[in-house]
């Protein structure tokens, strides 16, 4: 009976540093895992219908050296699975995705567009940086799975490339 009090110790006050961590941060979800013990604090985002600004994309900003990312969750009716043919290109951090380099610029791609390695698809804007998220092989684009001026996770699909 002790111990189960000392892990409840140690789980609410796990649980309250995690939620500092969120609060004091950009993240959504923070998880942790010690031995048997695993711990996942989230929170929802609300989006506020600001107008969209943009800005010129730099160059791309280095990979983040470590990231903490959750298995992602399966839908509870089977019948929601979807199989899609090809590849996703996902987004390497947390950001908001465009898909026009301004407000009245034509997007970057549409689907059914044939894409060349390297090519901008989107942009995800991370702290104030605009990032631009290329192809990763020669392709058409089968399908844009993000809206413009989308809040997106780390390992969110993005775009559906096919061959």
């Amino acid at each position: 009976m002790a111990d189960d009090k000392k892990h409840a110790e140690i789980d609410a006050s796990l649980v309250r540093q995690l939620a500092e961590i969120l609060n004091e941060t950009d993240l959504t979800e923070v998880e942790v895992e010690r031995g048997e013990l695993r711990i996942r604090v989230a929170r929802e985002v609300t989006v506020n219908a600001a107008p969209v600004q943009y800005a010129a994309a730099p160059a791309p900003a280095a990979a983040p050296a470590a990231a903490v990312a959750a298995p992602a969750a399966m839908p509870s009716d089977p019948a929601t699975i979807v199989a899609r043919a090809g590849e996703e290109v996902k987004s390497p951090m947390v950001g908001t995705a465009y898909l026009q380099p301004s407000p009245e610029a034509a997007p970057f791609v549409q689907p059914g567009d044939k894409v060349k390695k390297g090519q901008t698809l989107l942009i995800v804007e991370a702290m104030k940086t605009m990032n631009p998220i290329q192809a990763p092989r020669d392709g058409v684009v089968a399908e844009i799975l993000v809206g413009d001026a989308q809040p997106v996770e780390f390992g969110e699909p993005l775009v559906l490339l096919e061959a």
